[in-house]
């Protein structure tokens, strides 16, 4: 069955970064679309990047636009994100999902990995 992990997160004050990583396992990732979905206290899920199975075909949400970026490793099957200029708005619970942006609720998803920022 599909399983993914994730993992990297942390507490970091604004502007700070970080870098999450997601195993997966279960299912053939290479051809697979990943997507990272995070959701804050309070809130539901919110989309935040997705990649197709090349790698080379990217989307972000305009919250997250020219400060996340979404990467992947097929021969090691994990999913990357990175998180730069961080807000304290981006303190969250940060999930990857099997899907697209597209996909409803994402009920394929990891456990999570906590991102906080704050000062």
């Amino acid at each position: 069955q599909v399983q993914l992990v994730e993992s990297g997160g942390g507490l970091v004050q604004p502007g700070g970064s970080l870098g999450l990583s997601c195993s997966a396992s279960g299912f053939t990732f290479s051809s697979s679309v990943m997507t990272w979905v995070r959701q804050a206290p309070g809130k539901g899920l919110e989309w935040g990047s997705t990649s197709y199975s090349s790698g080379s075909l990217n989307y972000y949400a305009d919250s997250v636009k020219g400060r996340f970026t979404i990467s992947r490793e097929n021969d090691k099957n994990t999913l990357y994100l990175q998180l730069t200029s961080l807000k304290t708005e981006d303190t969250a619970m940060y999930y990857c999902a099997k899907g697209s942006r597209y996909t409803r609720t994402w009920p394929q998803r990891g456990q999570g990995t906590q991102v906080t920022v704050s000062s």
